[in-house]
């Protein structure tokens, strides 16, 4: 008897076969872009501050904040591949609303202090290309950044989600601008593989102030509903996708591919943070030049010691990072308020079908360039964004541990005891940094 030969494997509804194995292009998606937004102009300049301060002393806190802040960012993943929603639409479904909401303020305040602040950073960046360096020439960096945030906003509305992402993951090669700037300039290189490996801990307070500096860029809590929230995106936008609470037989691979994803996104961002760090140690640190505030100014300061050259690469290195991190600041504080208010969210939707969603992006990138515009020190907005952000994130790291562990919430695929104990360890530092934050805030 002749046996039915078996069907062949069903098309997804546009026609198109996919691998079984998907190419690294394909996986690399939210946790890539993640990842680079992370190394924001704000982020840059935070960087810029260590190096020059401690030179290459800063450089182990980057290898010790890795593997925290992958955990944390797949358990995020997880969380909005598995049911489909985001953090906040997750903390509303098992947290008091009240609770809920006092999070969600703190989130967008700190986001759109930090939106505004790399607006300002990205348009003094612009002039000082255009002034070729001199800050009183270049132009009117206020119309830079209005320019800027009418820019990204338009793109994040109106550019359909597909291309959208792939414009996001074009602009992570600006991050390469800073290990370039650090193979132009003259680096002790063993140096800096013994200080990334043998720890100088120094125990005085501007030591610590910049050590929670660090921390706290590169775990913030914008992320972990950035990547949560384009997971869901994925399952929109994918035919052949679905919540895995609905779909189970997917887990292992899609688990594997935001694994690879997030671990490739945070990799790049700590490299990335790392040459920033080298390049101003070796120039700025080098020279005694250790008041950085900006990134702006680490640019100024180190065109006479490394050249026209460099000094344009970290320029434009800024306004490339800025035009990656402003939407997905403006996009995770929409998530937020949107998921935390039960409104249809989403840029894969258009903008008749999530208007208060797009409105709360809108008015995130206004707010922010208008901060520009008034009298407030940029220096004392991030102070102050930090602050809030190491008020907020130790609670939400708590609550996703807690999500991602709890069986109502993430059924039979809640997370293994590696990946648990690991996450609250970045919690329990998180905390730790917290403490030291307020500790030093007089120092």
């Amino acid at each position: 008897m002749d046996q039915i030969a078996p069907a062949p494997p069903a098309m997804p509804p546009d026609g198109t076969k996919h691998p079984d194995r998907p190419k690294l292009l394909e996986i690399l998606g939210p946790g890539l872009i993640t990842g680079a937004s992370d190394d924001d102009p704000s982020g840059i300049a935070t960087y810029s501050q260590a190096g020059a301060q401690f030179g290459f002393d800063l450089g182990w806190t980057l290898l010790f904040s890795w593997p925290l802040m992958c955990a944390i960012q797949e358990i995020s993943a997880r969380i909005g591949r598995v049911t489909g929603r985001g953090i906040a639409g997750n903390l509303k479904r098992h947290y008091p609303d009240v609770f809920v909401y006092s999070l969600v303020a703190l989130l967008v305040v700190a986001n759109t202090i930090n939106l505004g602040a790399d607006l300002g950073a990205m348009g003094a960046a612009l002039k000082l290309v255009l002034g070729d360096g001199d800050p009183g020439k270049g132009g009117s960096a206020a119309l830079y950044v209005a320019a800027f945030a009418i820019i990204t906003v338009l793109l994040e509305i109106f550019v359909r989600y597909a291309r959208y992402v792939s414009v996001l993951k074009w602009l992570t090669l600006s991050l390469f601008a800073y290990v370039g700037v650090a193979l132009i300039v003259k680096v002790p290189w063993a140096s800096v593989g013994y200080h990334l490996v043998v720890p100088n801990i120094s125990l005085k307070p501007g030591y610590l102030t910049v050590v929670v500096a660090v921390l706290g860029t590169t775990i913030s809590p914008y992320l972990f509903f950035w990547q949560a929230g384009e997971e869901v995106e994925e399952v929109r936008e994918r035919a052949d996708a679905k919540p895995l609470e609905r779909d189970p037989g997917q887990a292992k691979r899609e688990f594997g591919r935001i694994r690879l994803d997030t671990y490739l996104g945070m990799g790049l961002s700590n490299v990335v943070a790392l040459f920033i760090i080298i390049t101003t140690a070796a120039t700025l640190h080098a020279h005694n030049i250790t008041d950085i505030q900006t990134s702006s100014q680490a640019a100024i300061a180190l065109r006479p010691i490394a050249g026209q050259f460099a000094f344009l690469i970290f320029a434009l290195g800024i306004i490339g990072c800025g035009l990656l991190a402003v939407p997905v600041l403006a996009g995770s504080a929409a998530y937020a308020l949107g998921e935390a208010f039960g409104w249809h969210v989403g840029l894969t939707r258009k903008l008749g079908r999530a208007k208060a969603f797009y409105g709360a992006i809108i008015v995130a990138g206004l707010v922010g360039a208008g901060l520009n515009f008034i009298q407030i020190d940029p220096i004392k907005a991030l102070f102050w964004s930090a602050v809030i952000n190491g008020v907020a994130a130790v609670p939400i790291m708590a609550m996703i541990m807690h999500l991602a562990s709890h069986k109502p919430a993430m059924g039979e695929l809640k997370i293994h005891a590696g990946l648990k104990i690991v996450g609250w360890l970045a919690t329990a530092v998180m905390a730790v940094a917290a403490v030291g934050m307020f500790a030093t805030m007089g120092s």
